[in-house]
C-alpha cells in the first residue's frame, strides 16, 4: 500500500486513522483499555534501521523508492485515545490517529498488536478482581503464555487490580510489585516433607508461605505450624475442593493457635470460580492460565481503519467501509462518558467530527498522547490503576454480574453523518 501511495502521489495526503471495536467479546459487558503506555514506547521506537531496510531489499518487498522512505521513517504526527485504565464499549474511539496516510498505515499492526492482546488480559482481569473484592489477586500465569506475552500480561494485569506478579521481568521494566510461592518440586527435592518446610522457613523466614498439598493437606498444615509456629504467614492449596478445604484448613489452623496465618488458593481459577469462592475463608488468589489467555477471549477483535483523508481539493472527507457484517463510521470522533447527576454511567456518546456536548455531569474520555511525533502522554502504572478503579465504579451495578450480557451502556453517536447504523446508537 506504501509503495503504491508513493509513485500515486496520495501517500502524504492528510488521513485520520481510528482504532476502535465494533463489539466486546461475546457475552461480556465492558472492556478495559491496557497497552496504551507500551503503545507509546513502541511509536517512538519505531524505524526502519538498515539492517531492516536491507531485509526488504533483498527479498523484493518494495521499491527502491520506498525504501529510502522508510530509511527515514519516523511517525510526526498526532495521536488521541482513551486514557490507559479507562473502561470501552462498542464503537468507543480508542486511539485516533492523525497524520499522513505513509506515516499512519505503518502504524496499524503495532498498535493492534499491542492493544488486542494488553486490553484482552486487562478485562479479564478487572472481572476477576472485581468478583475478588477485598481479597488479592496474584498474577502466575508465565508458565502459561509466550515469555514476551507474559511481561505484558502481569502489566496490564496489575493495571486492573492485580496486586502483585511472580514475573520478575514484568518488576524490572515496569515496576509491578512481585510475590510468589514455592512449587510441589521443593517439596519432592527433600526426603521429608518438614524437612523442606524447614529449609524453606530458615531461609524465609516465619512470614513464607507453604504448599501444603503435596502430599496429605492436613498432615502438612500441622508440621507447618510446628516448624514456623503460630506465626506462619500463609499456606497454600492447589488442588481438589477449594472451598471445603479452605475451610478445613482454617478450621484446622485456628485450632492450632495460627489464626494470622493467611489461606492462598490456586489450581486454574478464573472470575467464576473466584465468585464460587467468595463465601470461603480464602484470603487471597493466584491466577494464571484463565487471566493470560484473557479468560476464554485472548483479544479484544480490535481494528485500525481510516476513516478521514484529504481530497484533491486539500478538505478532509470521511469515509468509511461499508461491507454488510464489518461496518465502519466515517468522521474524526471524540467520546464523553454520559452519566446521570449520581456519577453513574449512562452512554457513551461518540460525536463525529466534532466533540458531543457535555450535558453536566459527563465525563471527557480521550486525551492527547502524540503531539507533532512527540510523546506525551506517559502515566505512572499507579496514576493508570487509580484511574480504572474510578471508571469501573462508575458503572452500573449490572457490570458487576458475570453471567453473559450485553454492553452495559448503549453507545451513541451524535453530531454528524454517519456511515454505518442509522437510528445513531450501536448497542
Amino acid at each position: 500500500m506504501l509503495q503504491a501511495a508513493l509513485a500515486s502521489g496520495t501517500a502524504h495526503r492528510r488521513a485520520v486513522f481510528e482504532l476502535f471495536p465494533r463489539r466486546l467479546p461475546e457475552g461480556r459487558r465492558y472492556g478495559v483499555v491496557a497497552g496504551v503506555g507500551r503503545a507509546l514506547d513502541a511509536i517512538e521506537r519505531f524505524t526502519f534501521d538498515p539492517e531492516v531496510v536491507d531485509v526488504l531489499r533483498e527479498h523484493g518487498v518494495v521499491d527502491e523508492p520506498t525504501l529510502e522512505w522508510l530509511a527515514g521513517y519516523r511517525f510526526d504526527g498526532d495521536v488521541w485515545g482513551y486514557a490507559e485504565g479507562e473502561t470501552y464499549f462498542p464503537y468507543s474511539p480508542l486511539m485516533v490517529v492523525e497524520s499522513t496516510f505513509a506515516e499512519a498505515v505503518l502504524l496499524e499492526t503495532l498498535l493492534l498488536s499491542i492493544l488486542n492482546h494488553d486490553s484482552a488480559i486487562a478485562s479479564a482481569a478487572s472481572r476477576m478482581t472485581w468478583a475478588a473484592g477485598d481479597r488479592p489477586c496474584i498474577e502466575m500465569g508465565s508458565r502459561r503464555t509466550h515469555e514476551e506475552a507474559a511481561v505484558a500480561a502481569a502489566r496490564a494485569a496489575y493495571i486492573a487490580g492485580f496486586v502483585t506478579t511472580s514475573n520478575l521481568a514484568a518488576r524490572q521494566r515496569y515496576d509491578v510489585p512481585t510475590a510468589g510461592t514455592s512449587a510441589h518440586s521443593f517439596t519432592l527435592l527433600h526426603d521429608t516433607e518438614k524437612d523442606a518446610f524447614t529449609a524453606q522457613v530458615t531461609s524465609l523466614g516465619h512470614g513464607t508461605t507453604l504448599l501444603v498439598d503435596t502430599y496429605d493437606v492436613a498432615e502438612a498444615v500441622r508440621l507447618g505450624v510446628e516448624v514456623a509456629g503460630p506465626g506462619l504467614g500463609a499456606v497454600r492449596l492447589d488442588s481438589g475442593d477449594l472451598g471445603v478445604l479452605a475451610q478445613q484448613v482454617r478450621d484446622q489452623l485456628d485450632a492450632l493457635g495460627a489464626h494470622d496465618t493467611r489461606i492462598v488458593v490456586t489450581s486454574d481459577l478464573d472470575e467464576h470460580a473466584i465468585a464460587a469462592l467468595a463465601a470461603a475463608p480464602v484470603d487471597g488468589y493466584g491466577v494464571g492460565t484463565s487471566l493470560v489467555t484473557g479468560s476464554g477471549h485472548p483479544t479484544c477483535g480490535f481494528v485500525y481503519k481510516l476513516v478521514s483523508r484529504e481530497g484533491p481539493d486539500g478538505e478532509m472527507v470521511s469515509v468509511a467501509k461499508r461491507s454488510k457484517d464489518k461496518i465502519s463510521i466515517g468522521g474524526r470522533k471524540y467520546a464523553l462518558r454520559r452519566r446521570n447527576a449520581r456519577g453513574v454511567a449512562e452512554a457513551e456518546v461518540v460525536g463525529i467530527g466534532e466533540a458531543p456536548v457535555d450535558d453536566g455531569d459527563d465525563r471527557a474520555l480521550m486525551v492527547r498522547l502524540v503531539e507533532k511525533g512527540t510523546v506525551v502522554g506517559r502515566e505512572s502504572l499507579e496514576t493508570i490503576r487509580a484511574r480504572h478503579a474510578a471508571s469501573r465504579a462508575e458503572l452500573p451495578m449490572k457490570a458487576r454480574q458475570l453471567s453473559r450480557g450485553e454492553p452495559v451502556i448503549p453507545t451513541l453517536h451524535v453530531d454528524g453523518h454517519v456511515d454505518g447504523p442509522t437510528d445513531g446508537q450501536v448497542s
